[in-house]
């Protein structure tokens, strides 16, 4: 399954997804699927390398094991992160009303195709 016919369908399957875009160690995109302007997810996956940077430093600190995804709610939504491998991570951003437990569930399938596709 091409990285293409992934996020259509991580998108597509989970109501009020704004998008999702696959992004390098960079935080540049490889691929996105989205409902909204790509140079807006494109922002907001390149800052997602500060926020999995910080948490890996937690997590070394804390001795917790792996950091494999994070959600982020604000007031207008949800952001989920999740790493695919060391170089390659999956974001996607929902509108707040998105049931987050769906979310996960079909980011986590994504993520799993993803990883078989590297």
């Amino acid at each position: 399954m091409s990285f293409e016919i992934i996020l259509h369908d991580l998108v597509e399957h989970v109501p009020h997804s704004v998008g999702a875009i696959l992004v390098d160690w960079e935080g540049e995109a490889v691929m996105e699927h989205c409902h909204c302007d790509p140079y807006e997810i494109r922002f907001i996956a390149a800052h997602k390398g500060i926020i999995l940077a910080r948490l890996k430093e937690m997590q070394s600190a804390a001795q917790i094991g792996e950091v494999e995804d994070v959600v982020v709610t604000s007031s207008v939504g949800h952001l989920i992160i999740g790493c695919i491998d060391q170089d390659y991570s999956l974001v996607m951003n929902t509108e707040r009303r998105c049931p987050v437990a769906l979310a996960l569930y079909h980011f986590r399938r994504a993520i799993g195709e993803l990883k078989k596709e590297m």
